[in-house]
């Protein structure tokens, strides 16, 4: 059963703040909840799917007890990173399959500085935690593997990898609540703090408190709101393993979740005026640039370079609210983000500058996990009302 067409986006909140020390994460997701609902002109009454992967409690049913929510569909799906864009898809099929027809999805929360730490407490008791966590491993260096790999592969260099901050950056400044607004060059890249060589600490994205939230609704709904919704095209998931000890990190689980949400939408990468595309690093936007087709593999450097991800004027506009790298990464997953802003796209309110004229056809991606081991990727592409 295809998605294509079967489910809309209605609403889509993000939290303004970036700390928020006077609100628990209920609150948090209570907020975003309130604030995409009334951009869909809807209510908490109108739900009857709900989404989330907020850990403490029962979860997502702890949530929607919080929220009031009577609901005949709930999903807890967690992939990391990817994980909103999973949820929406499940919630497209759910909404195709009958199952709901008012979808809520929600994020919230504070920043965990340990994610570029170790975290062993998180490993314990999986099949991999006494095989690599005891050796130090952490989120910095593992992708730090990864740019060094594609560095000897294909000659990348660090000066590519820093035109991707600066293309965040430089959509930062634009807008008025991301936590970075300074725009910076590749010079000032490199000569940042090295974190984990080759990463310099502002290849490297931020952490923030916050949260945002989507609503998915039924064609029949979507028709009785006076309201632009965003078309659901397509979507693909997979995780990438470490194949025995033997990862190739040179490419992510897009190069399998990418073709198949273009399929299924019927789409291809030429036809993408806009692209959300998850930064907790530099490098992984780079392999994730390839890994979707939008160049050959190896030649991700030669894209991003003199501009090719500022919009509205390069090859590949990309994370127009300034990203990950510059504007907020809350709880350390940042799909949810990568998400409204491809539908702010996509409805033209995009702040002025950085709007992409004519925006018919966008991608959002996520990824969840660490590049050089394991890790999920989702895929979504959304477009207008008329696509």
């Amino acid at each position: 059963m295809s998605i294509r067409g079967a489910a809309f986006i209605a609403g889509a909140y993000e939290h303004p703040r970036r700390k928020i020390p006077d609100r628990s994460v209920a609150q948090i997701h209570a907020e975003v909840a309130v604030g995409a609902l009334a951009d869909a002109g809807l209510s908490l009454g109108d739900v009857d799917g709900y989404f989330t992967v907020e850990p403490h409690g029962l979860g997502a049913i702890t949530l929607a007890e919080y929220l009031g929510l009577n609901v005949s569909y709930i999903d807890s799906t967690l992939t990391g990173g990817s994980s909103y864009l999973v949820h929406v898809g499940h919630a497209a099929a759910a909404i195709a399959a009958g199952k709901c027809n008012v979808a809520l999805i929600t994020l919230g929360g504070h920043a965990r500085p340990a994610a570029h730490m170790r975290f062993p407490s998180r490993a314990a008791g999986t099949p991999h935690g006494a095989f690599e966590e005891v050796y130090g491993v952490t989120t910095v260096n593992n992708y730090a593997l990864a740019a060094r790999r594609h560095m000897y592969e294909f000659g990348t260099t660090s000066e590519q990898l820093a035109e991707i901050k600066v293309a965040a950056s430089h959509h930062a400044q634009f807008n008025p609540n991301a936590l970075l607004r300074d725009k910076v060059s590749v010079e000032e890249v490199l000569d940042s703090p090295m974190v984990a060589d080759p990463l310099h600490r502002l290849d490297c994205c931020v952490m923030t408190d916050g949260g945002g939230a989507l609503v998915v609704v039924s064609p029949a709904v979507a028709k009785t709101l006076d309201r632009t919704c965003v078309k659901v095209l397509g979507q693909g998931e997979a995780p990438k393993h470490t194949m025995n000890g033997r990862p190739d990190l040179t490419y992510t689980g897009a190069v399998w979740s990418g073709p198949r949400a273009f399929a299924e939408a019927g789409v291809t990468p030429a036809d993408v005026d806009y692209a959300s595309i998850y930064d907790s690093f530099t490098i992984t936007v780079l392999e994730t640039i390839e890994d979707l087709g939008f160049c050959e593999k190896g030649k991700g450097g030669d894209f991003v370079r003199d501009g090719g991800l500022i919009s509205p004027t390069g090859r590949l506009p990309f994370n127009t609210d300034g990203g990950g790298l510059c504007n907020n990464h809350p709880v350390n997953q940042g799909g949810m983000t990568k998400v409204i802003e491809a539908v702010r796209q996509l409805r033209g309110e995009a702040a002025p500058e950085v709007q992409v004229p004519d925006c018919r056809i966008a991608l959002a991606h996520g990824s969840g996990g660490r590049i050089s081991s394991r890790m999920g990727s989702s895929t979504l592409i959304l477009g207008r009302e008329d696509a």
